[in-house]
């Protein structure tokens, strides 16, 4: 994810709600993702959270007053939405979203909102029948309405002990949004994305399964991108370590045969299919239903074929569609990928190696190699798989 906040300047503007704890997670890891982090209290904000928290966090001053606030000719509310990349407020009430959609600028953060150039993102918290106020639901199709993006809030137990919508929406989620708002590339937009993701575990007995070390960490990176660039996205996901990302349409698989079924069920309605898993090539014949006894005798497992696929995906295609398969190899990655490509009619893939300190799986980069049907061959050593998930979509859409 850092490629979407490297030297990217972020405006976050913090109002009052409880929810305010959550904005220091996410001043700390947007500065730990690359970001330059200028936060603005607004004056029941800093009844919450003090500002020395914030500058501490953020390594930078923090805005309280509209006055006091002015270095020279410069006006602060004017200037820093001239360098700010993104403006996020987070945790956003109800008061600062009908500011924002009235265009009542009565404090430096309103003022600031009424002055952006850049995406403005809301993350609303607040009490359930405040959000869904006639008035809040208004003025938040209003700001939808021009081009204001927003993520959340989420359902459940509120601080005033309330069950409903309200709740400010997790940081790794609030990541994921800023993110999206960061980019402004939109070149997918109207395509659907279909990816696999994580491992398959294959069941032994009740208790145990054979499995493999994928993270889903390249899945997630996928997602993010296609969503990023404007895609519907669904993920096929085994039991991975890395979730998707919220916004993705997710379906939990564990074997390779219910992953199987949920790529062809999904296969007629996508524009690109992306082969990510790390797909169990076999199963066991017939899993013992309750937990094997240990033994001092050798036990031996009798395996079968998983289907394959990406190949039997790639039967079916449809004019327009474009696959893409992966390939980890421990050695000639890029010849036996060349091989897959063609034998399994793909429009490209993408080469990993595995196995020693270079290796892939599980990590957050490593050696890769881009194969198209058209013949372009591109080597990335050591590379993230945020960024490779770019080089794969450029590809795509270049091609």
């Amino acid at each position: 994810m850092n490629r979407f906040f490297a030297d990217k300047t972020v405006l976050l503007g913090i109002t009052g709600s409880i929810a305010v704890f959550k904005a220091c997670e996410l001043v700390s890891r947007m500065r730990e993702l690359g970001a330059r982090v200028h936060c603005a209290l607004t004056r029941s904000g800093a009844e919450m959270i003090q500002p020395a928290t914030l500058e501490a966090l953020s390594g930078n001053p923090v805005i309280t007053e509209m006055f006091g606030t002015r270095t020279g000719h410069t006006i602060s509310h004017i200037a820093m939405t001239r360098q700010a990349d993104l403006i996020m407020v987070a945790p956003a009430t109800a008061n600062i979203l009908a500011k924002a959609a009235q265009g009542i600028g009565d404090d430096w953060l309103s003022t600031a909102l009424l002055a952006a150039r850049s995406p403005v993102l809301f993350a609303p918290a607040m009490n359930t029948f405040m959000y869904t106020h006639a008035a809040t639901q208004a003025n938040i199709a209003l700001l939808k309405e021009r081009g204001v993006f927003f993520v959340g809030p989420a359902p459940g137990r509120l601080a005033c002990g309330e069950e409903g919508p309200g709740r400010m929406a997790e940081v790794p989620e609030l990541l994921e949004a800023a993110a999206q708002a960061l980019h402004p590339q939109k070149d997918l937009a109207s395509l659907r994305v279909l990816i696999t993701s994580g491992p398959n575990f294959e069941p032994i007995d009740a208790a145990r399964y054979i499995g493999n070390r994928s993270s889903g960490k390249m899945g997630y990176a996928l997602a993010l991108e296609a969503l990023c660039r404007g895609a519907a996205v669904c993920v096929v996901s085994g039991p991975a370590t890395q979730p998707p990302p919220v916004a993705a349409e997710i379906v939990s698989v564990q074997t390779a045969r219910e992953m199987y079924n949920a790529v062809l069920e999904r296969l007629p309605g996508c524009d690109i299919l992306i082969g990510a898993a790390a797909v169990a090539d076999y199963r066991i014949a017939l899993p013992d239903p309750g937990k094997i006894k240990r033994s001092d005798e050798p036990m031996a497992l009798h395996l079968v074929p998983n289907p394959d696929i990406l190949a039997e995906a790639a039967a079916k295609k449809k004019a327009g569609q474009r696959f893409v398969g992966f390939a980890a190899e421990t050695e000639n990655a890029v010849e036996k990928a060349r091989e897959k490509l063609q034998r399994k009619q793909l429009d490209m893939i993408v080469a990993n190696l595995i196995g020693g300190e270079r290796c892939a799986i599980g990590s957050d980069c490593g050696d890769a190699w881009i194969l198209t049907a058209g013949g372009v061959s591109e080597a990335y050593p050591q590379v993230e798989k945020a960024t490779l998930a770019k080089y794969i979509f450029d590809h795509l859409v270049s091609g």
